[in-house]
């Protein structure tokens, strides 16, 4: 069966005038317009192609990638507004619809929304959702501590920042535990700092404890690099001071530092540390 919202490898059966048709080995076909075709071909063989409702509400294919697909989440910017609800543009030709239930706060045209995609049943039509959290479970954690996750940055929190964790669970970064600027829609690796006994997710961006001071102390190092071999922190500077210039808790700059001085990698002094 030819998903509607997803990437179907699919077998050229037959050229006609409007472009190619398309077809699995269930028999289901769809058309992938002139535009679409590629230089050279032959029938048989396969093309990777999305498919999605045109303006006719007919299957139709494209080569072309959207920025979202069935079953995933992306920071869509809000092209227009209608009395049934918001279009987001997806990368498509034809925008992605938010009807006004689906809007966690009213939208505006211009602004970028986080949004979930989904195949509405009633109508078999992609539709987006900025009510993302719903679609998001943390019964089944199939996590542990240090286990490296994809993160998507959500919404903020009164203690922290709401992440999105491998597409599916709700984590959360306190704000103790956040060393750089973010913002609604950033992708990065996160680790999981804890999973506690409610199933709830701490998550933070860098690693954490043991594992964190190789690649902290190699950040320290580079830096050092960069900076002509001295850098004006060291274990008693202030935590901001070290945030702005590292990225990095005063506890993992610590770590990293002890690290490289029992390697006799650096010196540290009132003033800084310096490479040996």
């Amino acid at each position: 069966m030819i998903g509607i919202g997803e990437y179907n490898e699919l077998s050229i059966l037959r050229q006609r005038e409007p472009g190619l048709f398309l077809g699995d080995e269930q028999g289901d076909e769809v058309l992938l317009p002139n535009r679409y075709v590629p230089d050279r071909f032959q029938i048989g063989d396969k093309l990777r192609v999305f498919v999605y409702l045109d303006n006719e509400e007919r299957p139709i294919a494209t080569t072309e990638e959207p920025f979202i697909s069935k079953g995933e989440f992306a920071l869509l910017r809000c092209s227009q507004l209608t009395k049934f609800g918001a279009f987001l543009d997806f990368g498509l030709t034809k925008e992605l619809f938010c009807p006004f239930k689906e809007q966690a706060f009213r939208m505006t045209s211009g602004q970028w929304y986080l949004v979930y995609c989904y195949l509405d049943e009633e109508t078999g039509r992609l539709v987006a959702s900025s009510k993302t959290k719903r679609f998001l479970n943390n019964d089944n954690l199939d996590l542990k501590k240090f286990d490296v996750v994809e993160v998507i940055i959500s919404h903020p929190s009164d203690v922290g920042m709401y992440v999105i964790v491998n597409n599916k669970h709700l984590g959360l970064i306190h704000t103790n535990d956040l060393f750089k600027d973010v913002h609604v829609g950033d992708r990065y690796k996160g680790v999981v700092k804890k999973v506690r006994p409610d199933n709830k997710l701490d998550i933070v961006l860098e690693q954490i404890g043991y594992k964190s001071i190789e690649p902290n102390a190699d950040k320290v190092l580079e830096r050092l690099k960069a900076n002509d071999g001295f850098l004006g922190l060291n274990d008693k500077s202030a935590p901001d001071d070290i945030k702005h210039q590292l990225q990095m808790s005063k506890k993992s700059f610590k770590k990293a530092i002890g690290h490289l001085y029992k390697l006799k990698q650096i010196s540290i002094t009132e003033e800084g540390i310096s490479l040996n």
